[in-house]
């Protein structure tokens, strides 16, 4: 394994420790990024179900889309993702980075998810 995978792991794991225990009420909007898409879903921690989700890999998306691991794909999957939160009933998440650096996609996909009406 690589070191900097597993530096990511750790990086993973206590982002999430730190979230279930401060906001254990609210559900949690989980990113995901390759280098080819980019993930996103909306977590109920205490009962481990997913309430939406949305990626760069759907059918109706990859025809709309040039490329899927680009800002521009990071902000469709955002607005995608807090329109089917909103619908789903969600209104306010807490925002788990996986580990990845707040910046470009993952920064792109949270800022246009609360452009689009959810708060975190």
């Amino acid at each position: 394994m690589s070191n900097s995978i597993n530096l990511h792991e750790r990086r993973k794991t206590r982002l999430r420790a730190k979230l279930r225990r401060v906001n254990a009420e609210r559900p949690r909007l989980t990113v995901h990024r390759t280098n080819t898409h980019i993930y996103a879903q909306i977590i109920d921690g205490e009962k481990a179900v997913t309430i939406a989700c949305a990626s760069t890999v759907e059918k109706e998306l990859r025809v709309n889309l040039k490329n899927g691991g680009n800002i521009e794909a990071a902000k469709k999957i955002g607005n995608l993702i807090a329109e089917r939160a909103l619908k789903a009933g969600v209104k306010s998440v807490v925002f788990d980075r996986s580990g990845y650096i707040y910046h470009g996609r993952v920064k792109a996909l949270a800022d246009a998810a609360r452009e689009s009406g959810l708060s975190f």
